[in-house]
């Protein structure tokens, strides 16, 4: 798999940074995520780790991930969230009368992912998918999926069974989707149905839309922002104590 030109390198990721609006155009194009969460269970989970690292585009979804790579390179970029994502597909897809495919989810919340399509996007076409809720898929239906999918040929799947495993399954099974891009999105699903409340746009211009959401749902969210948070920090502040400590040794070195 070819990663894009020109992308920020993050430790051991790729980072785009520049517009949604020069994405790339290629053929089953895999777009990801990557947050303080996320970036913590790759340190633990090599799978996922190779997941994130071979994505076509790997997002930075989150304001600690724009704040660390301003620690260790001194560069600005900017937070782009899967909701950005989602809503700047959508609308080009509405605008080329184009299709997409939601995998993921129940049903009940599909259903009303299709309601609200069918009023704001008028003229993209919509696909949805009710996986089973296991860890793993059987193969026989892996199978089912995909050749749900692939009946349909989107222009854009949209997969939300949340981290790691939607990023897993999205990149051993590229290769057999028949679509143009393939996002991973998660929570997004449930913002876009309304069954779980985004926080405001002033908390997300803040950068505080991770302290939004923990307040919404605190039995969910308190590991992933109050216990991984200090985490994601002190892997970061060990890595530019490291980056420091070779950087003076090289110049002694030289």
């Amino acid at each position: 798999m070819e990663q894009i030109e020109d992308a920020e390198k993050f430790l051991d990721y790729p980072l785009y940074t520049k517009s949604l609006n020069d994405l790339p155009l290629k053929s089953s194009l895999l777009v990801n995520t990557i947050n303080q969460y996320s970036f913590c269970m790759a340190n633990e989970d090599m799978g996922f780790k190779e997941s994130l690292q071979m994505s076509d585009v790997l997002l930075p979804d989150g304001i600690m991930v724009v704040a660390a790579e301003y620690v260790m390179t001194g560069k600005v970029i900017k937070k782009i969230s899967g909701a950005d994502l989602h809503r700047h597909l959508l609308e080009d897809l509405n605008a080329k009368g184009g299709s997409c495919f939601y995998l993921g989810s129940s049903q009940q919340t599909l259903e009303k992912i299709k309601n609200r399509m069918a009023k704001e996007y008028p003229n993209v076409r919509v696909g949805v998918y009710s996986p089973p809720f296991a860890k793993t898929f059987t193969e026989e239906e892996n199978d089912e999926i995909i050749n749900s999918i692939n009946e349909f040929k989107p222009d854009v799947l949209f997969v939300g069974m949340t981290a790691p495993k939607q990023e897993k399954w999205s990149y051993a099974n590229k290769d057999r989707i028949d679509a143009k891009m393939i996002c991973t999105v998660g929570a997004v699903f449930d913002f876009y149905a309304g069954t779980i409340k985004r926080p405001s746009n002033i908390m997300i211009d803040l950068g505080l839309e991770w302290l939004g959401r923990l307040v919404k749902e605190p039995k969910r969210l308190w590991k992933r922002y109050l216990v991984y948070g200090p985490v994601f920090v002190w892997l970061i502040a060990k890595e530019r104590v490291k980056k420091s400590i070779f950087g003076i040794f090289f110049s002694h070195a030289i």
